[in-house]
């Protein structure tokens, strides 16, 4: 049986399930009245780890919450066709395959062979934890066009070959006046 977490011990960075959700603590803070017979109130900014959503919400301090059944597995991607995204487990080596809706907009930085964390909650994944830092590469740049210069605000686009494809300015003078405009 999990155990039960008192409003009051609740820190930032730590989980806790709510209303049958697990949620994640993002900030904390108890206010102690001032007069006698007062309560003591804990204010926390949480996210929900289903849904996304971040709201603030107030709590006694006596309140109970129990710790959720949260498991991290570490995967490495494999692939991507019409069923999802395919992880093998690092340590079961079974393949998981998780929807677009699980993934989300991260699917743009997955490339073979990355390792992340995959968050389960009662056994059903809900979260992707990408590594801090991804090497992508350039596969295309719009060639520039004579008489582009330090000054001029020409961009151009570029893609990686993670399906994402953004503007980047043309010139180092360009992004600075982007900057400083």
């Amino acid at each position: 049986m999990a155990s039960l977490i008192e409003a009051i011990d609740i820190k930032r960075k730590m989980f806790f399930e709510y209303e049958g959700a697990p949620f994640h603590c993002i900030d904390v803070e108890v206010s102690k009245p001032t007069a006698r017979g007062g309560q003591t109130l804990v204010r926390l900014k949480m996210r929900n780890l289903l849904t996304r959503a971040v709201f603030d919400k107030t709590f006694k301090a006596g309140e109970k919450f129990k710790e959720p059944d949260l498991v991290v597995e570490s995967a490495s991607y494999l692939y991507a066709d019409s069923s999802g995204f395919n992880f093998m487990n690092q340590e079961t080596f079974e393949t998981l395959t998780l929807g677009s809706d699980v993934v989300g907009e991260d699917a743009g930085l997955l490339a073979d062979n990355v390792n992340v964390e995959i968050q389960k909650f009662n056994g059903r994944p809900i979260g992707l934890q990408l590594p801090p830092h991804v090497e992508l590469a350039v596969t295309y740049t719009e060639p520039g066009v004579r008489g582009d210069t330090a000054s001029g605000g020409v961009t151009k686009r570029r893609g990686r070959r993670s399906r994402f494809t953004r503007r980047r300015a043309n010139s180092l003078g360009a992004l600075r006046k982007g900057i400083r405009g």
